[in-house]
């Protein structure tokens, strides 16, 4: 059997494996989308969760934690806007979260760094984040400022940092201030700039555009997987991870 055929077999087999797990044991989040002219056409958010957090304090402060784990990870790492790791990679995954999304965030501390120090770190793979608005309004600046410090090679350095900071969602801590001391933290460098861009039409529009890329995508949920490399058609969808030895079973099947 080719490496080929050997990958596509692996690969549908992990599919029907997901496709077996009990979706109760996990959070999920339902849209339904309307119509009428709502913000970012999100008519509706419907949240379901099972709350299974692993994270510590309320957060949303503006007494930002851990910024040096933050830092540890992430330096000496390549950033090109909203993409982590060597643009030569062969293999690239891509991330569509929501910043205020918990789940989101427990990726963020308990699964992605082994990705990141593994795979991205080596120059195996990329790691893109693309901004899925679907928790509320308060995702909207939050994911805007991200791609603005993405601008000046500090996107992922304020994606860990919001995560690791995160308040309940929707509870209206995503201040001005609470935004401002993440890009602090994530020591985005021209802070005047970083604080006009984020404010512009053009960042609005491209939440918009990578919302709706995942809603054609068929995903309905925050976080979902995508991945692309010489042993994909395309781009292929891989769902919630789960952990990241899936993850990087998929990385092994895309290359």
């Amino acid at each position: 059997m080719s490496n080929k055929r050997e990958r596509e077999k692996r690969r549908e087999e992990r599919l029907r494996e997901e496709e077996r797990v009990d979706t109760g044991d996990r959070r999920t989040r339902l849209l339904q989308l309307g119509a009428g002219a709502v913000f970012l056409m999100i008519a509706v958010v419907v949240v379901l969760i099972v709350i299974n957090s692993s994270s510590s304090g309320s957060g949303g402060d503006t007494k930002i934690e851990e910024a040096a784990s933050v830092h540890k990870l992430i330096d000496g790492i390549p950033q090109e806007q909203l993409v982590l790791g060597d643009p030569k990679a062969k293999v690239h995954l891509i991330e569509f979260g929501d910043l205020q999304c918990p789940i989101c965030r427990a990726y963020s501390e308990q699964v992605l760094p082994e990705i990141i120090q593994k795979r991205v770190r080596s120059g195996e793979t990329t790691l893109e984040f693309r901004n899925f608005i679907i928790i509320g309004n308060e995702s909207v600046p939050a994911g805007a400022a991200a791609i603005a410090a993405g601008t000046q090679g500090k996107g992922w350095d304020y994606i860990e940092l919001f995560y690791r900071n995160q308040g309940t969602e929707n509870t209206g801590y995503v201040t001005e201030e609470f935004i401002e001391a993440v890009a602090k933290g994530a020591k985005v460098p021209d802070f005047a700039k970083w604080n006009k861009e984020r404010k512009e039409k053009a960042l609005t529009e491209e939440l918009n555009k990578t919302t709706k890329e995942a809603q054609n995508f068929g995903m309905n949920g925050t976080p979902s997987f995508a991945i692309e490399g010489p042993g994909t058609k395309g781009i292929e969808l891989l769902g919630t991870g789960e952990s990241a030895g899936r993850l990087e079973e998929a990385i092994e099947e895309a290359k």
